[in-house]
């Protein structure tokens, strides 16, 4: 009846000639549990709804060690659980794990919104540990991988997933994210020459160049206006950014790829390195970028997937232990 209830019981041991000593199993608690399935069933509720040990164990009254072991033992019942079921739509991505170089790969499922895998690092053999989680049927089922411009994942694709070069799906997020990058480029390097000439021109505008357009507010509009007519490199820069967009508006790979053609050459003999550098970057992956018109994919659910996990991160204050980090990842992203 919800009211706090003490089991005392001497739980039979067996001995068993092929295994040795065995503690019995209960039906009323899981394996090395000191709590009641009824009662972690509160608990795991109690932590999806505060994505906090510690704010779950003052509602519990529950130790962090007891709160945490109830976390780690719902996820490992999920994982047991877990049905094999085709994956024709997948994501890969890494996420870090605490400053510096410390990384984890993750694969998902773009269909269901979960992660599927997870593996330590962000080179080629964690891509591979990834997908080693996954079954030959599901293996088989992928129709379509979106992934960043990661050489590492790309060679961890082709050598896992058959025909990957044909299923592989730079995400659109990644590659405008290059030509934005680029675009600041422009603009740092105009606003030093300018500076050396007493021209504040661009003083206080890096936002009116990487934002996108609609977002803008409205003083930050009459700002843009003013400063685009002037006919600055970084306004170009800007322009041929925007013109880029436009190349997942296509319905087919071939028009895609005929628009690329088009831009390419525009921008090819301008002086604008940094976009030229974003413009080898795309024609050396075309077709992996182009085949978005095909398989329609990006890896927005992997960027809100990895937000949750953000916050998740912050309101804990950061993880030390690295098991406990994947725990949480497959708590908060799974079905």
């Amino acid at each position: 009846m919800q009211f706090k209830t003490m089991l005392h019981a001497a739980v039979p041991r067996v001995k068993c000639p092929e295994h040795g000593v065995k503690q019995a199993n209960v039906p009323w608690a899981g394996k090395k549990s000191r709590f009641t399935l009824l009662f972690e069933r509160f608990p795991i509720d109690v932590l999806q709804a505060t994505q906090n040990v510690k704010g779950a164990q003052s509602i519990l009254g529950t130790g962090w060690e007891q709160t945490r072991n109830i976390l780690r033992r719902a996820v490992e019942r999920g994982q047991l659980r877990k049905q094999e079921r085709p994956m024709p739509r997948i994501g890969i991505d890494e996420k870090s794990f605490a400053k510096g170089h410390s990384y984890f790969t993750l694969l998902y499922d773009l269909d269901r919104s979960t992660v599927e895998a997870i593996s330590e690092g962000h080179d080629s053999e964690a891509g591979d540990a990834c997908f080693s989680q996954l079954s030959a049927t599901q293996i088989t089922s992928v129709e379509a991988i979106a992934m960043d411009m990661s050489a590492a994942f790309v060679k961890s694709a082709k050598a896992n997933i058959p025909l990957a070069e044909e299923k592989i799906v730079h995400d659109r997020f990644h590659v405008m994210k290059l030509a934005t990058e680029a675009v600041d480029k422009v603009r740092r390097q105009e606003h030093r020459d300018l500076k050396n000439d007493d021209d504040t021109r661009l003083t206080g505008t890096k936002f009116l160049w990487i934002k996108s357009q609609e977002n803008l507010t409205e003083k930050q509009q009459t700002l843009f206006d003013e400063t685009y007519t002037q006919q600055l490199q970084t306004g170009k820069a800007w322009a041929y950014k925007e013109m880029l967009r436009d190349l997942w508006h296509h319905q087919t790979a071939s028009e895609a790829t005929a628009y690329f053609r088009d831009w390419y050459r525009s921008i090819i003999h301008t002086k604008l390195a940094p976009m030229k550098k974003v413009a080898q970057t795309i024609k050396e992956r075309l077709a992996n970028v182009v085949s978005y018109c095909r398989h329609g994919i990006t890896n927005a659910v992997a960027e809100g997937i990895n937000s949750k996990i953000q916050a998740i991160k912050r309101r804990v204050g950061g993880y030390r232990n690295k098991e406990n980090y994947k725990t949480a990842i497959f708590f908060t992203a799974v079905d």
